[in-house]
Parts: structure tokens; C-alpha cells; sequence
């Protein structure tokens, strides 16, 4: 596929992925959200890509979505009246996936799917779309110059893009609360404090900060106990017994100890640099376990 909203750049198997739509301060549209699941299902499945950063072209990391779009600036189809037994019953159905979906979740759905470590090096203006695409992220990192808003009461509506699941969990309901409901603009110091950014960084140095940690992730790494890694903290947290988390570790750790895990052993052994040979395009049967 060809981006018209994005960059796709890969060295030393990180894919930096920017938002680029510089003259309008990579606002989000309905085509950017197409070209974003795209391109982490992309990045899910390509072996080239150990890991991503997200990042945004210019001054701004995303200023929330285009409302000078024409007719419902959402991309929503205004002639019908869903219901939560069309959003759980026909939720790929066509006209609920184009009509009534909110394009931000999909986006996080598919950064949440990703098997690949995913960065956020919010480089500056984040509001709106532009704040809660970054929650599904693994690692969000900021330029002194971000500033960052749920400002979703300022317009009438209300926070998506799974926010509601996501926030919370990473700041606490308190924090979320007020970041939410006084729909305020703040500014990385904030972001750090509230336990939203891993870290703050001169504007010039944040790309590469985020390059760094993402060959931590993945120098030395085998592709397959990484992406099972990933998918096992994000869902194995939210479940609500220990049990649940057991029975998908035990498959986990059986399954990389036959395949990559001699590789590791071995080479810890001989005193060697391990040659993993796994690929996160071919993950053992059970995965994913709660598709």
C-alpha cells in the first residue's frame, strides 16, 4: 500500500512510522486511520520490522482530527441508529466497520494486535485523536515542546479510540478524570508527573532516544518471545484471575523453550550472542488466545 498520510522508514529492523500531513499539523482524517491499521497489521506481519516508532512530521505530533472535513467529520453514517447488539453481533459487518465504528479504536485496536514493540515519540501538539492513539502504545516519549489535551468536552463529545480502557489503567481513574472532564491542554512536565510519558527530551534528541530504546527491545531478542511478551502484559493484566495468566504462560514458555529457548541456552552456555531463528509471522498454534 502507498501512504498518503504516512512514512514508512525501516533501519536496523526499527520502522519509524510519522504522521504527515505537515501542512495541516498531521491532523487525523478517515484515510490516515485506514493507512495506520494498515500499517501495523503490515508491521505485525513483516519480519524486517522488530519494532516501531510513531512520530509526527514538523512541529506537531498529531493536532487531533480534521474537522474541516465535510458532513460528519467522524466518517460516520448519520442515517442509522446502532445498537450494542450491532456493535458485538456485526461489528465487521460493512456498514457498522465504516458507519459506526470510531476510526481512532481501530487504530488502537490494531496498535494493540501489533506483535511489534510500539514507541510514541510525541514530538509535539497532541490533542484529541492525537493524545489517545498514543495510549495503545508501549513506551510514550516527549519533546519538551509536546503538549497534549482530552479535549473531548471542548467539542461535545466524548474521549474513544478505547480510551476509556486504556487511560485508566495507565494513570489511575483520578488522573484520567481530570485530564478528561477538564478537557485542558498541558504540557510534557505534566505528562511525566501524571505517569502518562516514560521520559522528556530536548526536542533534538527525541527520535533518536526512541531508536535506542527500541533496539533494546529487540538486539539480541527472539522475534517470537517478544511479540508473546507484549501480548501476554497487555492481556494477561486485564483478566481477572492469576489462573487466566498461568494457563497462557505455561503455553508461552512450553512453546518458545522447543523453539528459541535452546537457541538461548545454548548460547548462554558457549558464552555466545544468541542466532534466534524464530519470526513473529509464524507464532505457535494457540496464538492469539483470546481472538
Amino acid at each position: 500500500m502507498t501512504y498518503k498520510t504516512l512514512t514508512w522508514e525501516v533501519a536496523d529492523r526499527v520502522l519509524t512510522l510519522t504522521l504527515n500531513r505537515l501542512d495541516q499539523l498531521n491532523a487525523f482524517t478517515v484515510e490516515m486511520a485506514h493507512e495506520l491499521i494498515d500499517a501495523f497489521e503490515r508491521a505485525s506481519e513483516d519480519d524486517a520490522v522488530g519494532a516501531v516508532v510513531v512520530t509526527g512530521a514538523g512541529r506537531a505530533f498529531c493536532a487531533g482530527m480534521d474537522l474541516s472535513s465535510s458532513g460528519n467529520v467522524f466518517g460516520l453514517d448519520e442515517s442509522l441508529s446502532p445498537t450494542l447488539a450491532d456493535m458485538r453481533e456485526r461489528r465487521d459487518d460493512p456498514a457498522v466497520r465504516d458507519g459506526v465504528r470510531d476510526t481512532g479504536g481501530r487504530v488502537t485496536l490494531a496498535i494493540y494486535n501489533c506483535k511489534k514493540p510500539v514507541i510514541g515519540a510525541i514530538n509535539g501538539a497532541a490533542v484529541g485523536i492525537g493524545a489517545t492513539m498514543t495510549l495503545a502504545m508501549d513506551i510514550r516519549m516527549a519533546s519538551e515542546k509536546a503538549r497534549i489535551g482530552f479535549v473531548f468536552g471542548k467539542l461535545g463529545v466524548v474521549p474513544e479510540a478505547c480510551s476509556s480502557w486504556f487511560l485508566p489503567r495507565l494513570v489511575g481513574p483520578q488522573q484520567a478524570l481530570e485530564w478528561v472532564l477538564s478537557a485542558e491542554i498541558f504540557d510534557a512536565a505534566e505528562g511525566l508527573r501524571g505517569g502518562l510519558l516514560r521520559s522528556v527530551h530536548p526536542p533534538e534528541e527525541l527520535l533518536s532516544a526512541a531508536h535506542v530504546l527500541a533496539r533494546k527491545f529487540i538486539d539480541g531478542r527472539s522475534p517470537v518471545a517478544v511479540a508473546l511478551a507484549r501480548q501476554m502484559m497487555l492481556r494477561n493484566s486485564a483478566q481477572p484471575h492469576p489462573m487466566a495468566a498461568h494457563e497462557v504462560d505455561s503455553l508461552a514458555m512450553f512453546y518458545t523453550s522447543l523453539g528459541d529457548g535452546k537457541e538461548g541456552v545454548a548460547a548462554f552456555l558457549e558464552k555466545r550472542d544468541p542466532r534466534f531463528g524464530g519470526r513473529a509471522s509464524q507464532m505457535p498454534a494457540f496464538f492469539p488466545w483470546d481472538a
